[in-house]
Parts: structure tokens; sequence; C-alpha cells
């Protein structure tokens, strides 16, 4: 770091704000209960859906995380991440149904339209995680699928690496050619 350098991060200021969102928790735990979260982020919400993971399912959160960081900031927010892991299972077709994805990401997009048009909430993108399926970040599983294209491997390395689309990729291309509007 050059000296002048401390000088430039004073008078700087960031464009819009980055965030990653995929579930909500509750800030306030029993003294002395341990989370079962792995990375002790809060409890979840007994009232909310969860994953086999314990993850909630929270649309209206994201509504709110979006509505709050742009009270609280007045900066355009990009959402870089936001996404479901789940078990896919191929079915005897050779195909991955997973219908659970697309209603999470359905109810996720549309919680994310109804803060830009009802809070006026100044969203300038949105990325899924992810594109394809990879080892969980999180869990270290491969199990844990978050893609919209489906990876033929296990949790012990085994499989051909071949990719096949899930349902979840046809539902979402029509999403990003209808910019959003189309969420069926």
């Amino acid at each position: 770091m050059e000296p002048e350098d401390a000088q430039i991060l004073r008078e700087g200021c960031v464009d819009f704000i980055s965030i990653s969102y995929y579930r909500s928790t509750l800030a306030a735990r029993q003294q002395g209960k341990q989370s079962g979260d792995p990375l002790n982020l809060g409890e979840a919400n007994p009232y909310l859906p969860c994953t086999e993971w314990g993850i909630t399912i929270d649309p209206l959160g994201f509504r709110i995380v979006l509505h709050n960081l742009y009270d609280r900031y007045g900066l355009p927010i990009m959402v870089v991440e936001n996404g479901l892991g789940a078990v896919d299972t191929v079915a005897e077709d050779g195909k991955v149904h997973d219908t659970y994805r697309i209603d999470f990401y359905r109810t996720h997009i549309r919680a994310m339209k109804d803060a830009i048009e009802l809070d006026g909430v100044d969203v300038m993108g949105y990325t899924p995680w992810g594109w394809i399926d990879i080892v969980s970040a999180g869990s270290g599983e491969m199990r844990k699928r978050y893609g919209f294209v489906y990876v033929d491997m296990d949790d012990t390395g085994h499989g051909s690496l071949a990719r096949s689309r899930k349902d979840s990729f046809a539902w979402y291309k029509k999403v990003i050619a209808s910019n959003g509007e189309d969420l069926d």
C-alpha cells in the first residue's frame, strides 16, 4: 500500500452494492443453545420451509433485505448469488425434473420484482447460483446441487462427468428471454 492510497480510500465511494442471498435466520437464540448451522449464522425460522440442510426458503426475507439495504445506503443493488441447494434425482427418462428449483427461483424473482415495483428499490441485476452443478462450498458435497445443468458425479468422485440440462434450464432460459416477465 502506498501512502496516497489511504487518502484515495477515504475519498472513494462505491457505485453499487452487491449481495448474495440464500436464506434468512433468526438472530435470537436461547442461551447456551448451539446453532445447527455449520456456519453458525443463526437458527432457522421454524415457520418457514427448509432444505434438507436446514436452509430456510424465504422469498419475503429477500425482498426485505433488498428494501433495507436500499433504504439504508441509497445505492443500486446487484444480486450476484441466489440459489437453492437440493438433491437432484435423474428420472427414468434420463432427465432431472427439478420443479422445486423452479419454484424457488420463481418466488424469489417475484419478491425481487415487488421490491423494485412496489418498494422502489433500484436492482441493477440478478444472477442465480449457479448454472452448473459443482461441489458445494458450504457442505463439500456434490449431492447438494445448485445448477441448471446436471453433472454426473457423486460425492466420492465417481461418475462420467456427462452434463444434461435440467427442467430449470429451459425455464430460466425463458425467464432471461422475457427479462423476468415470464415466470410460469
